[in-house]
């Protein structure tokens, strides 16, 4: 009995060391691409130039531990910007490592400093990588994360599971999912897309667009929020007919205040260009607190659940929306039924990953027939159809 008493002892210790004594490190890397020549397209997250070299370094980077023995104790990899170096690109990207707390940190970025070197002095492939230029050090785990939360669409590494035949959300899984309260009380979903811009659907606003009746919160529960803002403006699309129930022209803008510091659980989500394409099949998940049935009440924990893009062809056949889908329109969910929004999901947003695990805001939640019913997908705004609007009056 001793025996396998100091055995259960040393296995606690073990697991207490292997899996609780673990603490995130942050490295800041950088070094010259000297083959790719400066844009002003690279000072943009989200355009095609910009998506296309941070995948090749962020791949690069990351082929550096997939055969070593840090495999496992890398999470993630960011591109966070690209800057001018004598005419060629300065990359800088973050690493982000799960350690022991306990051990040497000298140890560990020799370790880490000592597989990436090894990786940017083999092949590089359509890369020119100047090792003069390169750079690695430790940076402190705050500092990390707001280079991280800087950029937009990223989120807690978590597992996530398969809003209507959905799941509860956890802390920080959604972190650009706000709620929209009328005099208290949560009426739509909305996105957070730069520190001080909310985009949602402009129906949310029909009869009520008095500033001063309007509260934004952040977070997975509503109660207690985890940040919350007032409303400086609102803006309902100049197309939009107020004064019936059209689907056309379905997004507002708000302006909250005071601006958003970006932190792991409050930060924007990537707008796509004008030109991005999600084509027809591409998996996406739709947030918000609606309700889990048709005329249901909404729900005080954001739930999360996967759908399909439908293509407006198959959407606008007979037996499902009958051609009433426009160009400034996208279905998503199944025509099954079963997954859906609903309710009080309205404004919300719904959301795609691209290869590099950032996320682009591809809808936003409209309309639809009911919930969840067969050959009634979800209705959402196209967000690529409206870019340019949105940046017409945000900027962003």
């Amino acid at each position: 009995m001793a025996v396998l008493a100091l055995v259960a002892i040393v296995i606690g210790l073990l697991v207490y060391f292997l899996v609780y004594d673990q603490k995130k490190f942050y490295y800041s890397a950088a070094f010259r691409i000297n083959n790719v020549g400066y844009q002003p397209s690279l000072e943009k997250q989200t355009s095609a130039e910009f998506r296309e070299l941070s995948t090749a370094v962020e791949t690069l980077i990351n082929q550096a531990f997939q055969a070593h023995s840090l495999r496992k104790k890398m999470i993630h990899s960011y591109v966070v910007r690209f800057s001018p170096d004598e005419g060629a690109v300065l990359a800088d990207a973050v690493l982000v490592f799960k350690f022991v707390a306990s051990d040497s940190r000298k140890v560990l970025w020799e370790s880490v400093n000592s597989a990436l070197l090894r990786r940017l002095r083999a092949p590089t492939g359509s890369l020119s990588i100047d090792l003069a230029s390169y750079r690695l050090s430790e940076i402190p785990a705050e500092s990390g994360g707001n280079l991280i939360y800087s950029c937009c669409g990223t989120r807690v590494d978590r597992s996530v599971e398969r809003i209507y035949g959905g799941n509860i959300a956890e802390k920080g899984e959604w972190p650009w999912q706000a709620s929209l309260q009328l005099n208290g009380v949560h009426r739509c979903g909305a996105s957070l897309i730069s520190n001080d811009w909310l985009v949602t659907a402009a129906h949310c606003f029909r009869g009520f667009k008095d500033v001063n009746s309007w509260r934004t919160s952040f977070g997975a529960r509503l109660r207690p929020p985890t940040m919350k803002r007032s409303i400086r403006k609102i803006i309902v699309h100049e197309h939009y007919a107020d004064n019936v129930m059209s689907h056309e022209y379905d997004i507002a803008l708000a302006q909250i205040s005071p601006p958003v510091q970006f932190t792991a659980d409050v930060h924007r989500v990537c707008l796509p260009e004008a030109r991005q394409v999600f084509p027809d099949n591409t998996s996406c998940f739709v947030t918000g607190w609606g309700a889990l049935k048709d005329d249901g009440p909404s729900v005080g924990e954001l739930r999360e659940t996967e759908v399909m893009i439908i293509g407006n062809e198959v959407c606008n056949r007979r037996e499902v929306y009958n051609q009433v889908i426009t160009p400034g329109m996208l279905c998503a969910g199944y025509l099954e039924g079963g997954s859906d929004a609903c309710q009080g999901d309205s404004g919300g947003p719904l959301v795609t990953p691209d290869p590099r695990d950032r996320w682009y805001l591809v809808g936003i939640v409209s309309w639809g027939d009911e919930c969840a019913k067969p050959n009634k997908p979800g209705v959402y705004t196209r967000v690529t159809y409206y870019r340019d609007w949105i940046a017409a009056h945000t900027g962003v």
